[in-house]
């Protein structure tokens, strides 16, 4: 595909060394430039949007600025979710265009201090929204449900006329998108305005966001850490208001692992149910194990609003693998959802205890769900090592052979060489007879768990299977850059295909922290049992998370996101009544 929009002769030779796939050395550095100076381009035509004050790189916690000068009426445009955005500009309170510059405004200082934009098109973004309010001025009516809406979209997904880089360095400018995502033509029927593209890492099979084009994206609540990955631009982004909603990617917790990280609701759905056509990456191709895609936002009714959205276009009639499965809000608003919940409370998965603060958030949600009537029990749990094994297996069928060709003379990132380091059966690919082998093994595995699930009948006082698994998120909150070591706690639902939901539950306050008192037996006590576990626990020091967010999961059946939905409602309803019982 040939480059778009304006290009510098440093772009020009970049992108006319050698085949797709292909980089040396130089050019590396070259497209680094390159991107980086585009983008730099398209955010210095509006100066007005810059911070204006000096930001010394050593500031940890810069959450606060991307809004700090902002006029009034702005700062209550971002701090609306995408549920009223879309109300307040149909009923008229904003125009769309007020809404998208406001936005646009945050998403440049974001930008600036965090690193998680990739392609900036905030003139096509305004046009869209002209165009809207036009429509809605000469008709009064809204085009569709997301009318105004402003909505940030992941890297790896096709929006037309912008790179798909992908975080590779060899695809950048020869990835330009000839059509829009399944998804995102949807977003734009619905009325979303598409303004950005935001950060995923080096081979997106990654918990943090760091690749050789355009570095590293940092957590803004404290830039020494994480913002996660593989959509770790987009949590950034959205976490300090330059995005009320935006889509990403999840085949081993990325999504739910940057909306932890950053205190936002994130949504892995089963396969099958979102659309996923129009999405670049590698093992195109492969369904052994299939990433999902869905909404990051700042509230649960956003994730409903964004499923609704993505069914009520019926994606099935254009994506054959899709379940035709319409949207049911009444149950993600609580419709059919028992008045009494059976929650099984996942509180180590045998192979890393979590830190102190998520079992403390554990407890406290063990608490307030038998304070409002809820039964809780605990989750046994069932081989999870083993399931991190398998899905290593699935993930690297070929022996990881396509990530090393696009990663020649395209330095692996430390996350990278971790992930790589792990490639089972000696780094080769396996034969056609042996992935039968693995796909009955990921069978074997999921008869296995759900068997467990359907057991717990015996141990609830429902008498019923439990509801859902509340769990932790991951073992750690937002670690330090390149010290993710564990992935277990939100893999293993991918190789389930369960959907999962990531609500916040607050912030570590460093000065006052006291390690929660937990039922016996829940984790595991003294020496590591592992390297991983080691290292792991080593990273503990209330300091180093002082004010950083804590969020859980809760876990589903397969294909029941609104179910899933609508128990995380009663769920966070139980929190809030404890909380203000206290």
């Amino acid at each position: 595909m040939p480059p778009s929009g304006d290009f510098s002769p440093i772009m020009a030779s970049a992108i006319s060394k050698g085949p797709l796939r292909r980089s040396s050395p130089s050019m590396v550095q070259e497209v680094s430039q390159a991107k980086k100076a585009e983008r730099e381009g398209r955010l210095a035509k509006r100066p007005e949007w810059r911070l204006k004050q000096q930001v010394p790189p050593e500031l940890a916690d810069v959450s606060k600025l991307p809004t700090s000068q902002l006029t009034q009426r702005e700062r209550d445009i971002v701090g609306l979710d995408a549920t009223a955005l879309a109300e307040a500009i149909r009923t008229r309170q904003y125009t769309a265009v007020e809404v998208i510059q406001s936005f646009c405004h945050v998403a440049t200082i974001a930008q600036d201090l965090t690193n998680c934009l990739t392609e900036v098109f905030f003139d096509e973004g305004l046009r869209r929204a002209e165009e809207l309010d036009r429509h809605l001025e000469e008709t009064g009516e809204v085009v569709g449900p997301l009318h105004g809406v402003p909505v940030s979209i992941k890297d790896h997904i096709l929006v037309k006329g912008h790179d798909t880089a992908t975080g590779y360095v060899a695809w950048a400018f020869r990835t330009v998108a000839e059509k829009d995502a399944v998804a995102v033509d949807i977003l734009r029927k619905a009325g979303a305005v598409i303004y950005v593209k935001t950060a995923n890492p080096q081979t997106l099979l990654s918990i943090e966001t760091n690749n050789n084009i355009y570095g590293r994206t940092l957590n803004p609540y404290n830039r020494s850490l994480t913002s996660g990955g593989s959509s770790g631009g987009e949590g950034a982004l959205i976490a300090v208001h330059g995005s009320p909603l935006g889509i990403g990617t999840d085949i081993g917790g990325s999504i739910r692992i940057p909306a932890a990280y950053m205190g936002l609701y994130g949504l892995k759905g089963s396969v099958g149910r979102m659309p996923h056509g129009g999405l670049m990456g590698s093992h195109d191709g492969m369904d052994a194990i299939v990433g999902a895609l869905g909404p990051l936002a700042t509230s649960a009714r956003d994730l409903a609003l964004f499923c609704r959205v993505m069914l009520q276009y019926e994606p099935w009639l254009v994506e054959p693998p899709l379940f035709e499965i319409p949207w049911k809000q009444d149950v993600a608003e609580g419709a059919s959802v028992p008045e009494k919940l059976s929650i099984a409370i996942l509180w180590d998965d045998g192979v890393v205890t979590p830190h102190p603060p998520i079992l403390e958030a554990l407890k406290r949600a063990k608490d307030a769900l038998l304070a409002a009537g809820h039964d809780v029990i605990t989750w046994e749990p069932v081989d999870h090592k083993e399931a991190w094994d398998l899905i290593l297996k699935l993930y690297f069928l070929d022996g990881g052979e396509e990530y090393r060709q696009v990663l020649e003379n395209d330095p692996p990132v430390p996350q990278t060489e971790w992930i790589l380091s792990q490639v089972p059966n000696g780094g080769k690919s396996y034969t056609v007879a042996e992935t039968f082998k693995i796909n009955l093994e990921r069978e074997a595995f999921r008869s296995k768990v759900l068997a467990h699930w359907v057991a717990t009948k015996a141990r609830t006082a429902t008498g019923r299977p439990v509801d859902a698994v509340l769990s932790p998120v991951a073992a750690t909150l937002a670690p330090r850059h390149d010290m993710t070591r564990w992935w277990g706690y939100t893999s293993y639902w991918n190789l389930m295909d369960y959907p999962a939901v990531v609500f916040p539950v607050g912030r570590v306050g460093a000065a006052d922290f006291k390690p929660p008192q937990l039922p016996a037996g829940v984790v595991h006590v003294g020496e590591p049992r592992s390297e991983t576990e080691r290292v792991v626990q080593a990273e503990w020091d209330p300091r180093t998370y002082d004010n950083i967010p804590v969020s859980l999961q809760l876990v589903g059946r397969r294909l029941n996101e609104e179910r899933l939905l609508g128990m995380l409602g009663r769920v966070e309803e139980a929190l809030l009544r404890f909380q203000n019982q206290q």
